[in-house]
């Protein structure tokens, strides 16, 4: 027992048990889901020809359960978007795969940074960043392997913007709803329960 409570924090955070991996594969499934139905596609007049919520997933995964599994459910994504490419620098794993791994991890940096101010708006602030972090991530290493010019990004930047608002109203409404399921309130707790207070 005191090994176990001596290995502390990084143990919670950066390890995974039954169920965690059980919702990594859930949410990762969510992400496939969307993606092979065209549910998770907008369409938008830019150089991709869609806006997507697939990564919306993995941020939810990263708020509410942790950095591993925000990385795995990405990591199902980005698998996913290499298998099945929209654009050509898509089959390079490099840019459809890498760059969706570290989504779950920002959105986790975010929420745990400001979830003891407001879980509200550390939602939102992790729904914003993850968003960014696979616009970013995927548009940015295209552009460093020379796929697409920089001037890449002002083109990208509206449906960047749009992608993350969504993300950000989307992961503030799971946060809450999950929150609210966890504590069997029928109003956000105001204070995170000891389970929660691990990630």
């Amino acid at each position: 027992m005191a090994a176990g409570s001596g290995s502390g924090r990084e143990d919670s955070i950066f390890s995974l048990n039954v169920r965690q991996i059980v919702i990594a594969g859930i949410l990762g499934g969510i992400a496939i889901f969307l993606g092979a139905t065209q549910l998770g596609f907008i369409p938008v007049p830019n150089v991709s020809g869609r806006a997507t919520i697939l990564h919306i997933p993995a941020i939810v995964g990263g708020a509410l359960e942790g950095p591993v599994v925000g990385a795995l459910a990405g990591l199902i994504f980005g698998i996913f978007s290499w298998l099945d490419p929209v654009v050509p620098p898509l089959r390079n794993p490099l840019v459809s795969v890498l760059p969706r791994i570290t989504i779950g991890i920002v959105s986790w940096l975010a929420f745990v940074s400001l979830r003891r101010t407001s879980v509200d708006l550390a939602s939102i602030v992790a729904g914003l960043l993850g968003s960014f972090a696979n616009t970013v991530g995927v548009v940015g290493m295209a552009v460093l392997l020379g796929y697409f010019p920089l001037a890449i990004f002002l083109v990208v930047l509206p449906q960047a913007i749009a992608e993350a608002v969504l993300a950000a109203v989307v992961t503030l409404v799971v946060v809450r709803g999950v929150m609210l399921f966890r504590s069997g309130r029928t109003t956000a707790p105001e204070e995170e329960s000891d389970r929660e207070r691990r990630y």
